[in-house]
This record gives structure tokens, sequence and C-alpha cells, in this order.
């Protein structure tokens, strides 16, 4: 059997990858039938486990111009991101402070920057904390430099020097613009809000979870603004209303927390707190951490203010592995709920300076004074996985799951003023939504590789087929065969004629000019604007070719006539040619002047004829032509 040719092994080569695309895909998007919104924003992590609280996943954001990298946490209570200035390394600080606190941001290199004023940073008052910082700003886009993330002008930054309440600066998803006595009833736009009004992400809305560090290989944190990722979590038939404080929105009932480590609940009474991923502790009663200090062996440090945990504590925990179990409702007790169960591994954190001279191990629990502490921080978010749909006031939270390798499934949360989405309902989808999302890539694939194997035996049966037509079986080339080949090599090929490539559409962003100052509060637009589309291309007519003139060129007076395309053997007159080439130059181009009018000039029999006769008078001349 002949090997494929140049053509079979291009077509083959040319399925094999979009197979595999729609196969091995790193992140799917669902899109559903006639929706034109844009797709959910996947934040990038940095791929650092950091903190000096625990290691935690962060993520790459850019302030400035020129860009500074700088790594963050994303913040579930702020409206404004938050970068370290070199304040933030005092001369105590340890020799990487820099390096360990994200980055260090400095304004004075920045082309962009815009100073406001110096702010207290407006959350976290009630636990305690009372943190300044140097309000401006600046442009900021996710990722790392060149990875293509979305950009915001003009977005509010805040530079701090704080050491306590966090580490690494942060990225807020709040989406409530912030009011500054500078701006005299004029709110500045959030940066999630900014991405919405830019039509950057379909509705506003993320979704997140904080990673775990001792789940298979480490698992990084996800954020996905405008959607949620259904490879991440455990489907649960519960929805969660805004609460009416604005500055503790993301409040849940916590009906119970139970453990296999005692019989005793350590919260018999329901409580509501607050999911705040800014800080990463878990505040509670001082009754509950009583009953976790029993439980667990567990003493308060009244120095750091923290559960510090020595050696021989820690090893007896890691050894027993106790879980805790958080149960959660809309209410203090009663009605549906989801269970979030977190391993001891996921209290097993490490704290550093200024918290202790050195490093130490520690139980992130905290003593509340009062109800308006209880807090859910990101240790609790390692095993939950929040949705906040910000244009329909709910939110969800759901037990993660944890499957090796998973291919993550973004699906978009649709706005509510998008009526081209069929079912455009609350978030998350439905269970059977979710599954439908999850079997996408696998069905395309299938398909793919289908219609690639279809098209491979249909080109194997098309070569063959067209093989035996036109060459029967292999033979010896007799030999007029061979002077024809030998012929048809001497004789100049005419160039296949070059396709000229169309122009493609220009995919360059469309950029809108800054007007910040008139948004109001949690404005979207209404509905998706319609944008010019872009003239078709012309159609081909006689004369063109791709849309594009053909020129045609006119063969030479003194080359021989072209052998018809459409006729593999040579006519009689074309064969005299071919073998009177040892004729002189005059009768060789009277020869040829002749078989041209013989060729081209089937209207004039007379012309015909005349050359029949002459060309005869050149048989008796030269005394007959070889056969």
């Amino acid at each position: 059997m002949k090997a494929l040719g140049h053509g079979g092994i291009g077509l083959l080569l040319a399925c094999v990858p979009l197979a595999t695309t729609y196969l091995y895909t790193e992140n799917i998007v669902e899109r559903r039938n006639g929706n034109t919104a844009p797709a959910p924003v996947v934040a990038g992590v940095s791929q650092y486990w950091e903190g000096n609280d625990g290691p935690w996943s962060s993520f790459a954001i850019q302030v400035g111009k020129t860009a500074q990298n700088v790594r963050v946490f994303p913040s579930t209570a702020s409206t404004t991101t938050w970068v370290v200035e070199n304040v933030g390394c005092p001369s105590d600080a340890p020799s990487n402070c820099e390096g360990s606190r994200g980055g260090i941001f400095n304004k004075n290199t920045s082309l962009t920057w815009v100073p406001n004023s110096i702010f207290e940073i407006g959350i976290e008052e009630n636990l305690g904390f009372d943190v300044f910082g140097d309000l401006g700003f600046d442009t900021v886009t996710l990722g790392w430099l060149g990875s293509g993330g979305p950009t915001v002008e003009h977005s509010t930054v805040a530079g701090i020097g704080d050491t306590t309440l966090t580490w690494l600066g942060v990225l807020g998803l709040n989406p409530r613009p912030t009011n500054f006595s500078t701006f005299v009833n004029n709110p500045q736009v959030s940066f999630i809000q900014a991405l919405r009004n830019q039509n950057a992400i379909p509705s506003v809305s993320w979704s997140y979870t904080a990673g775990a560090s001792y789940r298979f290989s480490k698992v990084y944190g996800s954020l996905v603004i405008g959607g949620y990722d259904t490879s991440r979590f455990t489907y649960s038939n519960i929805t969660f209303p805004f609460y009416e404080d604005i500055s503790r929105d993301l409040l849940v009932g916590i009906q119970k927390i139970t453990s296999d480590a005692t019989n005793r609940p350590l919260l018999s009474d329901g409580i509501f707190a607050f999911i705040d991923s800014t800080i990463p502790y878990i505040y509670l009663p001082l009754e509950a951490c009583q009953e976790f200090e029993k439980a667990f062996g567990l003493t308060w440090n009244s120095t750091s203010e923290l559960y510090l945990v020595n050696g021989t504590l820690h090893s007896s925990l890691l050894k027993s592995n106790p879980n805790v179990t958080f149960t959660l409702g809309t209410t203090a007790s009663g009605g549906d709920t989801v269970d979030i169960v977190l391993p001891y591994a996921a209290f097993d954190l490490n704290a550093s300076w200024p918290y202790v001279s050195d490093t130490s191990y520690y139980y992130p629990l905290k003593r509340a004074t009062n109800s308006t502490q209880y807090t859910l921080g990101r240790a609790f978010l390692q095993e939950a996985y929040l949705i906040a749909d910000y244009e329909r006031s709910n939110f969800s939270v759901f037990p993660c799951k944890w499957e090796a390798n998973a291919k993550s499934i973004i699906v978009a949360i649709p706005s509510i003023n998008d009526t081209t989405t069929p079912n455009n309902t609350t978030t998350p989808a439905t269970p059977h939504s979710a599954k439908s999302s999850t079997s996408i890539g696998l069905i395309v694939g299938i398909i793919v590789g289908a219609l690639a194997v279809i098209a491979i035996a249909s080109f194997l049966i098309w070569y063959f087929f067209r093989r035996r037509l036109c060459c029967g079986k292999p033979s010896e080339l007799d030999a007029d065969e061979t002077a024809r080949t030998a012929a048809a090599a001497a004789t100049p090929q005419a160039q296949p004629l070059k396709a000229v490539p169309g122009g493609e559409l220009d995919s360059t962003a469309i950029h809108e000019l800054s007007s910040h100052h008139k948004f109001g509060v949690l404005e979207a637009p209404g509905g998706i604007e319609a944008y010019a589309k872009m003239s078709e291309m012309e159609g081909e007519t006689p004369g063109t070719y791709g849309g594009h003139a053909r020129e045609v060129f006119e063969m030479d007076a003194d080359m021989p006539a072209m052998p018809s395309p459409h006729n593999t053997s040579p006519s009689s007159s074309q064969r005299l040619l071919m073998e009177t080439q040892d004729l002189s130059t005059s009768r060789h181009v009277e020869t040829v002047e002749m078989s041209n009018r013989f060729i081209h000039g089937k209207e004039d029999q007379v012309r015909r004829s005349e050359a029949g006769s002459r060309i005869s008078r050149l048989h008796v001349e030269e005394g007959g032509l070889d056969r």
C-alpha cells in the first residue's frame, strides 16, 4: 500500500489537535444559546503560599504604570484595593519582609497615581482594628504582566503600612462605591462595579474559595468574577439573602458546631456570623471557645491573643485528626441547612512576626466580645465555596469538592438585566445545569473525534478509488509515455494562482472613556450594548478572486502553446511541434505559427485548410518526418 501523501497527513494533523483542544481544555466556559454577554473572568493565582498567619493562596495583580506586580488576598468585605507600601517593613521586621508581604508598591514611580488623602480603612473596626491608609487612584489589572487580564483605570487604591490586620494587600470584592469627604456627593466606583460598567464581566457577582495547602499536592484558591467553577463545590439547595447591614451583608446563621472529638456540641445555641476573607480567624462566643479548649486541649495566650499550639499538642492533634462541622442555615435554627466539615489540617496554621518572635503553630480561633464580632474568616473558606450575586442580593455557601486533577468548569452568572439568557434566575444553577455543563467538554470531544475519523476514512477511500480509476494497476511505462513525460518536464509549467488572503477583523479591545463619577450605587447598565457590525467583505464576481481583482497574463508570442489542463494526451498538432525541435529557425517559427492557428482558429475553416497544406509542404521539403 502506498503511504499517505502530504494531503492525508495534513488532514490528520489538523484534526487531532482540534479534538485534543476540546477534550483537554483546562477551563471550560458554559455559554447558553443566544447569550452574547461577556465571559466570567478567572483571576490568576500567584502560585505562592504565604502570610504571617498561615500558608494562604494569593493572587497576582498589577498596579500603576509602568505596572508593578503585587500579590494580594481577596477580601469579601473591602470595596477597595490595598497594597503594601515601604513603611510596612520597619527596621525590626524580618529581612525578607518586602518579598513576604507580596511585594512593595511605590506610588512615586507610577505615572498614573492620583493622590487623595489619608483615611481610615473603614472595615474590621468592630474587631478592634484601627488601620489607616494612603488613599489614591491608579490603574489596576488582574493577573501578572502580560497575562491579558482586565484593567480598570482610576481605581481606588489604599497604600497600607499596618502589620496586624493583614500581611499582604487585598483585592476588594465588595462592589459598593466608596464615599470620600474629599469627593462630596460623588461616590467612587469599586473595582468589581467598574468591570461590569465596562462590560468586562457578565454581572456584578463573584465566587471564591481560599484553597487548601493540605489537599493533594496543594490546591490553590479560586476566584471567578462574574461566575463560578462547578468543579470546586458540591451543590446544596440553599440560598442566603443579603443582610440589611451592608457592612455585614454576607451573614449566615450558625445553628450548631459539632466535632467527632467530643460528644458535646461546641456551639449549642445558634448565632449569626459574617463571612469575611480579609482575616484568617473564626470569631465565636466565649462559651463556644471554651468548649473548643476542652475538646482539643487549647490554651489561650493573652500576649499574642492567639491559641498557640506546642509541639506535643500538635503531634497529638495530627494523629487524632478531629473534624469540626459547621451547620449553616438562613436562620439561627430550623429550615434548610448545609454542613461545612473542616479537618484538623484546616486549623493547623503557623504564626510568625509580629505575633511571635519565632514561628509557632496556632489554632485560628478568636474570642468574640459581642455579637458584632462573630466571623467566619479565611480558615473557614478553605473548605467552603462562596458565591455572591449582588444584582439579586443573595449568596450561597457550598462544601468544597475534592477531586484530583479536576478540570475547571466555569459557568457565567447572567445579569438581572440580561434578557437574552434563558432561565435567567438566581445563582447558582440547578444541579441539572451543573451536571450538564460538566459533560460539555466530553460530548464535544467525542463529536469532534468521530468527525475526524470519518474525515480520514473518507479521504482514504477517495484517494485509493481515484488512484484505481486514473492509474489502474502498476505497470512499466511504454516508450511513448516515457517520451511524453520527458517532454512535459521540459515544458514550462504555469504557476498556480495564489489566493489573496482576506483581511481579518481587528480584535483590539474597545476602551471606553473614564467616567467613574457618573456611576451611582450598584449601577449596572441595562441590557447589552449593540455594537456596530463590520461591513461584509465583497463577494467574488467575474474577474475577481477572494474579493480582489485578478490579473490576466498574456502568453508570449514566441512561447509554444501550452497543453490544455483538461486533456492529458497531446493532440496531433502538439505532438508534431514536439517532434520538430531540430528544424531550422525559420521553419520552426512557421510551424509554431501555423499550429497556433490550427488550435485556436476553429471558427475559420479556411485558415485550418491553409495550415494543413503548408504543413504537408513541410513534409515534402524535408523528406518526411520520423514517426
